[in-house]
């Protein structure tokens, strides 16, 4: 059971040792090691482990050892080949009592380490955790405009709370993340807790089953305590990012499986249903959704990996999962080889889209396909709207004066009609920052020529947005009084999907781009005036020679 904290007493200073772990990023390790000196009086040591890069790290590393005595650089003779190898190096030097991780492309924001530290020795917690904002950051990006931020798993940190035990909140297996979180140096030795050594992608899933196996009393605050940076355009992606090939799905399900394992010996069952529960709610999901980005060659690997993964799990470790997650599972495991690409696709979004045709079985049960009747909709399928994964097609033909945005909500086994469409809100968001730049209402009437759809329209102003990347976002409304929150399927066809060019009073001209998402989902980009469009041709020809 969760405890509400007092407020937490000021610790005692310089007892934390952070380690800063980096190979081959000299363009960021500064900026890294920096936000943990700059920390304060609660920062004991900072210890940065270079993993026999050949970039000129080291020597950034040792003129920032020169100028601050708190800095330590431990430079291996060896590359590790991974990430585990040099935190347990930082592990192993560290002299405070408490250690907090820190990779060479991200950041600590100010005050990061005494808000944990302070919860950590008031609550007597082995661990003290806190938010992580995930911050994209697109190719141009000039380090001052406004990036796109998200807060990772922000429902674990909503409160400050103390966790006697992690089976009290099985929610906490979601969490795989190391960085973002403060440990107790002690606890860690005590249990042996170590990373897997040298190459092993996906190495703080198992550190992290580790850690909860071994009972810890765990502190969570709702302060922002990390900055993930998420670089797409990277010359080297990072091993989350990079799902190029199918040996990465292959290490991600070979650390879910130990991590599984690790939790079933503790005799944490608990923790580890929530663990395979959540394998099929995030990263099946994520991988599904990009199916048919990939050849078909990955796609067969894939499928095949995945339906052996799937096949160790118990009946009952589906149940706890999200509807889309379970349903993904169930076809795959249905199949032995990969089919309804575009349907899983749509249902792996977030949020979940079910694409028709719909099916029923001869008893009347709502099955995924005639010819896979054991793939059951019928959890899928619940009420109230919010949750449902409806489906909504999405015209957008830009005209010079009013582009038409027609929109199409099908019907799902009477779920939809019985909820009664009202209205929907619509808006654009600003993919790099998160505003909304236009926003319209319109109201749904059951179209004519289609029974078991309704149809809605609004007039938008393009020129009006500006320059960058912008996502279609929906509100629906239904007259029973619930809401649901979606994107809408790119319908392409005739005139559909192309580039037009539309006058602006600001630009002069304004070129558009509407596009099908990963996900299937409606976008827009937008390059006002000639230089506008001579950007958008370079980042087209460099995307085909890359």
């Amino acid at each position: 059971m969760d405890l509400a904290p007092p407020p937490p007493s000021q610790a005692p200073p310089s007892q934390v040792c952070v380690v800063v772990i980096g190979y081959n990023d000299a363009a960021h390790v500064t900026d890294a090691v920096r936000s943990a000196l700059d920390q304060g009086p609660a920062v004991h040591e900072v210890i940065a482990v270079d993993d026999c890069s050949t970039d000129g790290s080291g020597g950034i590393l040792r003129r920032l050892a020169a100028d601050d005595p708190h800095l330590r650089v431990i430079r291996r003779t060896a590359n590790s080949g991974g990430c585990g190898t040099p935190r347990n190096d930082g592990i192993d030097a560290c002299t405070s009592p408490y250690v907090m991780f820190l990779d060479s492309d991200d950041v600590l924001p100010p005050g990061a380490v005494t808000a944990l530290l302070n919860a950590a020795v008031a609550h007597g917690a082995d661990i003290a955790s806190g938010l992580c904002v995930r911050r994209e950051l697109p190719p141009d990006h000039d380090g001052r405009s406004p990036c796109r931020e998200t807060l990772w798993l922000p429902e674990l940190h909503d409160r400050p709370a103390v966790v006697a035990r992690p089976e009290r909140r099985p929610a906490l297996v979601r969490d795989a993340l190391c960085v973002g979180k403060l440990y107790r140096a002690a606890f860690l030795r005590e249990h042996a807790i170590r990373f897997p050594d040298g190459r092993f992608p996906y190495e703080d899933v198992v550190f992290s089953a580790h850690v909860l196996a071994a009972a810890p009393r765990i502190a969570l605050i709702p302060d922002a305590v990390y900055v993930w940076h998420v670089r797409r355009a990277a010359a080297q992606l990072s091993i989350s990012l990079d799902r190029s090939g199918a040996d990465n799905w292959r290490a991600r399900t070979a650390a879910h499986r130990q991590a599984v394992e690790i939790l079933l010996a503790a005799g944490e069952k608990r923790l580890a249903r929530a663990a395979r529960a959540h394998s099929l709610e995030h990263p099946l999901r994520m991988y599904a959704r990009e199916l048919e980005l990939r050849g078909p060659a990955y796609r067969r690997a894939w499928w095949a990996l995945t339906r052996a993964y799937l096949e160790t799990f118990d009946a009952a470790d589906f149940d706890p999962a999200a509807a889309p997650g379970r349903v993904i599972a169930h076809v795959v495991l249905a199949s032995d080889a990969p089919r309804d690409l575009p349907r899983l696709r749509e249902l792996a979004s977030r949020p979940a889209r079910l694409l028709p045709p719909y099916a029923r079985a001869a008893d009347g049960t709502p099955v995924w396909s005639p010819d896979l009747p054991q793939v059951s909709l019928d959890h899928l399928l619940v009420r109230p709207m919010r949750v449902l994964p409806v489906a909504v097609d999405a015209e957008l033909r830009p005209r010079a004066r009013a582009t038409r945005l027609r929109l199409r909500l099908h019907e799902l086994y009477g779920r939809v009609a019985d909820a009664g469409p009202e209205s929907v809100d619509v808006e654009f968001v600003d993919r790099q920052c998160g505003r909304a730049g236009l926003r319209r209402t319109a109201s749904f009437v059951r179209d004519p020529d289609d029974e078991d759809s309704w149809s809605a329209e609004a007039l938008v102003d393009l020129p009006a947005l500006g320059a960058g990347v912008w996502d279609l976002r929906l509100r629906l409304r239904f007259h029973d009084g619930t809401q649901r929150e979606t994107t809408a399927h790119a319908t392409a066809g005739p005139g559909l999907l192309r580039r037009s060019v539309l006058p602006s009073r600001r630009h002069g001209i304004l070129l558009v781009q509407p596009y099908a998402t990963h996900s299937g989902s409606l976008a827009l980009r937008l390059a006002p005036g000639l230089r506008g469009m001579a950007q958008v041709a370079r980042r087209r020809a460099a995307r085909l020679v890359h």
